[in-house]
């Protein structure tokens, strides 16, 4: 799992960070609204976290930004504020949970890794992922197009099934990377960039109406073709 945080007091967020890389887990600290706004266009998360109050602009402010972008990832706010009404008003802006400091780290991971449940394919991880004419059973890592088995190794079926539960969806290399290789794998994004290619005349995308297209500087997206 990939984190944003946003959290402008140095050693909280440093608690913070290794609390989740100690779980195994990514993180990325921003000390202000507008860089966490940059930075979470150009990289992709699992699930972002907010604090209320920051230099630059409040944590409701950034909520609204992310939320303008019509951005499906989950939102969870850390923050020291407890007014009943400060919880109403994250929640009903747009917030999926709202946790107050400080926090036991082992609660936060546990809400953590219930959003990113709930978000993963619409609550569908670790089921069959269906995408016509594919179909990818993560029990047993099959994949089939049109009913016949597609031959594809761990990782190739790993990296098709990432593709696929966020079709549509910009994700970016260190995203993919962490995701099918792990957080402390030592792989090149040349290495990414094979398997992508492999998959494309694997599973006959263009043939079948998909595409996996590259964009420069970021990294790739499945689509629909005609899109």
């Amino acid at each position: 799992m990939r984190v944003a945080l946003l959290e402008d007091d140095a050693d909280y967020a440093s608690m913070t960070v290794q609390a989740l890389q100690a779980a195994g887990h990514g993180c990325e600290v921003f000390g202000r609204g507008d860089a966490f706004l940059r930075g979470t266009l150009s990289e992709t998360f699992d699930v972002m976290v907010l604090d209320w109050g920051i230099p630059d602009m409040s944590g409701l402010e950034v909520l609204d930004a992310i939320r303008l972008r019509s951005e499906r990832v989950p939102v969870l706010f850390l923050t020291s504020r407890d007014a009943e009404r400060d919880v109403v008003e994250a929640l009903s802006r747009g917030a999926d949970d709202f946790l107050v400091k400080p926090a036991r780290f082992g609660e936060l991971l546990a809400r953590l890794a219930a959003l990113k449940r709930r978000s993963d394919s619409g609550g569908t991880a670790g089921k069959t992922l269906t995408v016509p004419p594919y179909v990818f059973d993560p029990t047993n890592s099959h994949a089939r197009l049109n009913g016949k088995l597609v031959e594809l190794t761990q990782r190739q079926f790993q990296l098709a099934m990432v593709l696929f539960a966020n079709a549509g969806r910009l994700l970016s290399r260190t995203y993919l990377l962490e995701a099918v290789w792990g957080l402390n794998a030592k792989v090149q994004t040349r290495t990414l960039d094979i398997h992508v290619s492999q998959l494309r005349t694997l599973l006959n995308l263009p043939d079948n109406g998909w595409r996996i297209t590259s964009v420069y500087a970021h990294g790739y997206r499945l689509e629909l073709l005609g899109k």
